[in-house]
């Protein structure tokens, strides 16, 4: 009797395993479909940021003649060029200006305002979150219009001011919705001990909530450095008079309109490349901190 025990025991775990064997062949497949979208992904962003700067150091002759070959020579008078004549410089300058003031505003009211949406109840709570998480449902461009004119009527039209305090409204709304998610994954006996030490709720937040939510204040401050640094739209209505306060795609959409009548391509390359670097450094040096923000709240 136990012989036969043991005889339908491995019979059943030969037939357990060989029904197994599909889901994990099946899996395989599905994972290899997944590194392929993946490499094919890669490619679709490596290879034109590589072209576009390669093409900087090239010649007109060389661009139109075979467009994917390297360049003969390090041309660096393509980018003093950009950076000179078409005052790529100042546009830069003037764009790390606005992005860093629009950030610094949008993570400081942002993440007091989630802070409170998630960890306290009071009437008209669920009202706000979804007053805040609203705005994303709406275009920016349907706004252009009335907001130049309230821009214009506070006086900051054509001023660095007044499009870092458009930056930061439409920012805020992302802002508040990814971190009162984050923020409501913290322990709550963590604020309470701090309460019961005698802690106002100030404090608490400054020296103790937010230093515990800095994965999720990193993910969401690069989100929105990249969003206001490629903002294009909102600065070409609020700064569309003085070039001394143009913003970098301002100038680079300006770049190529000239660059079309004095066929300067080799320079508008460059100054594409010279827009694209800090972005691309601030992801490398920060893309850790990212990812590990975005899956911190799935792994509490």
């Amino acid at each position: 009797m136990a012989t036969r025990t043991a005889v339908e025991k491995v019979a059943a775990e030969r037939v357990t395993h060989k029904r197994a064997r599909p889901r994990r062949n099946e899996l395989g497949v599905f994972g290899g479909l997944a590194h392929l979208a993946l490499f094919v992904w890669a490619l679709l962003v490596i290879v034109p940021l590589l072209w576009t700067f390669l093409s900087s150091f090239k010649n007109n002759t060389e661009l139109f003649g075979d467009a994917w070959s390297l360049p003969a020579e390090l041309r660096w008078e393509n980018w003093g060029r950009a950076w000179d004549r078409a005052q790529v410089g100042r546009y830069l300058l003037n764009s790390v200006l606005v992005v860093a003031f629009g950030t610094m505003g949008t993570m400081l009211l942002g993440s007091m305002a989630a802070y409170v949406l998630a960890r306290y109840r009071f009437p008209g709570n669920r009202a706000i979150y979804y007053l805040f998480v609203s705005g994303m449902a709406f275009p920016v461009f349907l706004a252009l219009v009335p907001l130049f004119f309230v821009v214009k009527q506070f006086g900051l039209l054509n001023t660095h001011a007044g499009l870092v305090l458009v930056y930061i409204a439409y920012s805020l709304p992302f802002t508040v919705f990814f971190l009162t998610a984050f923020f409501r994954t913290l322990p709550t006996s963590v604020a309470e001990a701090a309460m019961m030490d005698g802690c106002s709720h100030t404090r608490t937040f400054f020296q103790v909530m937010l230093p515990m939510a800095k994965p999720g204040m990193i993910s969401i401050g690069i989100f929105n450095i990249l969003g206001q640094w490629n903002q294009y739209l909102l600065p070409l209505v609020l700064l569309p008079a003085d070039r001394e306060k143009w913003v970098i795609t301002q100038g680079i959409a300006d770049i190529s309109t000239i660059a079309g009548y004095e066929s300067d391509w080799p320079g508008l390359f460059a100054a594409l490349s010279m827009a694209i670097i800090p972005v691309l450094l601030v992801y490398i040096i920060f893309q850790r901190q990212i990812q590990s923000g975005l899956t911190a709240g799935a792994l509490k």
